[in-house]
């Protein structure tokens, strides 16, 4: 097993140091879900929620949220982003949303966390928009899916 990369030698925490990693194309991909009530999910598809849109404002937060990465988790480093893209998919059968979220960079490090937090941003969206109708909603499953790029090359999920 691999040491844990946030700690120097003397065990305090510090920004990992990838002044000497090669630029690559990075590629990362994560979900997660939003399981609701059937009505919740009506309202979100029909669009008639007041306020509004809801996928295409959680979208837009989830955007958001994967270009302030570095802002919010600590140890991250700041990244230019060439590419975000965030897609639904509608479990009617279940009343769930699932999440899907695609992050790219021309960097020294990956964008794992850049779109394991647009993911979790995107679902907490939704949760905000329609907690008035539906407070009983799950957030589940976020994780990592695929990435590629990099000196570790590709990992996906089985």
């Amino acid at each position: 097993m691999s040491k844990l990369t946030h700690f120097n030698d003397d065990g305090a925490a510090h920004m990992v140091n990838i002044g000497e990693k090669d630029i690559t194309h990075r590629i990362a991909i994560a979900g997660g879900s939003i399981s609701m009530q059937a009505g919740t999910l009506s309202l979100i598809k029909e669009g008639g929620h007041k306020k509004g849109d809801v996928l295409g404002i959680a979208r837009t937060a989830g955007i958001m949220g994967a270009k302030k990465t570095a802002e919010l988790v600590p140890l991250c480093h700041p990244l230019s982003l060439t590419h975000i893209n965030i897609d639904f998919g509608v479990d009617e059968e279940n009343s769930i949303i699932n999440c899907e979220c695609r992050t790219e960079t021309e960097g020294k490090t990956g964008v794992e966390m850049e779109a394991l937090t647009a993911v979790q941003i995107t679902l907490l969206t939704i949760y905000d928009m329609c907690k008035a109708v539906d407070r009983g909603m799950i957030i589940s499953n976020v994780q990592l899916l695929e990435k590629s790029g990099g000196k570790s090359g590709t990992w996906k999920r089985n």
